[in-house]
């Protein structure tokens, strides 16, 4: 659990939340605020959407324990703002609204640029509205609402209701804390100490425990996942671009859905020969979706009992951005799950010499494993 301290709606909130917790559940499931919506939950149809800070931002693909010390207010904490009564008389107005759905996170985005841009042209709320999305109304009363609240508007007014905001809350704001410095890996003839950063030690950080089942002795296992240059190509996707002894960069592409990503990254990397143990930590970006990751692997063979080897791994991330939805995601397990069976085959292919391994160019598909995992549910009922 994390201990999280913010302002909501104007109020001191202090909690206990899991890392892995989004800031609409907390909002929803702790809070019973639930003024927010959640419809795609992955960032893109803006039904969740609330301030945070003076801005905009979808609650589904934010964490809880990410708002520390944050100003945050949903669509209850508009109740007696001037304009957003404006804007709730204005929708009536125009019928901008039928099933409701939306319009928590349509008023807010609305308040948001009636405030920050004031009277503009058409052309310009409809692009700022573009992030929200309706299936009902076709948009035309909601563009009429906006236009008529910001009409002789003037911008940047809400530079001012944010910092009233931040005054209630100065007084609960937590003394800075200086982190210790942690201590670098420095393997040597095989071996390394284990680092502080290894894997679980991601603050905020989701982890998953798998055991890989591998047809080959545990010393033919080791001998490729020590080799990280025969082992990465396993991974569709993954490909490493330099190796200078613990530290290395590289490159991950993957496809989920109708999401692309190519992170590029650098991680430091760790291996005791004699227990059979490897570690890694590493960062990197998607410069395209703007999302980051932050990472950490643990893994160790061991002996299967049947000619055979277990690789078992620790698995620790923390995803910010576009990406942030697959935090939530209850088929995660799942997915990892196949990911493990299709580097175990790649993994027994590499020692045994009987077909290649992924290429380094592939991309790391999720979209193929996730419709596998629902038509084998599907076909259970």
């Amino acid at each position: 659990m994390v201990r999280v301290s913010m302002s909501v709606n104007g109020d001191a909130v202090i909690a206990e939340v899991e890392p892995r917790t989004q800031l609409a559940d907390f909002l929803r499931n702790d809070l019973q605020l639930t003024g927010t919506h959640l419809g795609c939950e992955q960032g893109v149809c803006g039904a969740c959407t609330v301030m945070v800070n003076g801005k905009m931002q979808r609650s589904c693909i934010t964490f809880a324990s990410d708002c520390e010390s944050a100003h945050v207010t949903t669509i209850e904490g508009f109740d007696d703002d001037p304009t957003m009564i404006e804007l709730r008389d204005a929708f009536s107005e125009f019928h901008a609204l039928q099933c409701g759905f939306c319009t928590p996170g349509m008023l807010t985005t609305a308040r948001d640029i009636v405030l920050r841009l004031g009277d503009i042209p058409e052309s310009w709320i409809r692009e700022e509205l573009s992030g929200n999305i309706c299936r009902c109304t076709g948009y035309v009363g909601i563009v009429e609402a906006v236009k008529k609240v910001a009409a002789g508007k003037v911008p940047n007014a809400v530079a001012a209701s944010a910092a009233v905001a931040a005054k209630k809350f100065d007084g609960l704001r937590p003394a800075p804390v200086t982190p210790a410095p942690r201590e670098k890996a420095k393997p040597s003839s095989g071996q390394a100490s284990t680092p502080a950063t290894a894997a679980g030690q991601i603050d905020g950080g989701i982890s998953i425990e798998e055991r890989i089942r591998v047809g080959a002795t545990p010393e033919q296992v080791w001998n490729v996942l020590s080799d990280l240059r025969r082992v990465v190509p396993c991974v569709p996707g993954v490909e490493i671009t330099t190796l200078e002894g613990e530290n290395l960069t590289g490159k991950v592409k993957m496809a989920l859905g109708p999401i692309k990503a190519s992170f590029s990254g650098q991680a430091t990397v760790g291996m005791d020969d004699a227990k059979r143990e490897g570690w890694m930590t590493g960062k990197g970006r998607d410069s395209g979706l703007g999302s980051s990751a932050e990472g950490a692997a643990r893994w160790r063979v061991v002996n299967g009992g049947n000619n055979d080897s277990v690789v078992a791994v620790t698995l620790t991330w923390k995803l910010s951005g576009a990406l942030a939805q697959f935090n939530r995601a209850g088929l995660v397990q799942d997915i990892v799950r196949r990911l493990a069976a299709t580097f175990a085959a790649n993994l027994e292919a590499t020692i045994t010499g009987t077909a290649p391994p992924a290429q380094a160019g592939a991309v790391l598909g999720g979209f193929g494993l996730i419709w596998s995992i629902l038509k084998a549910r599907f076909s259970r009922r």
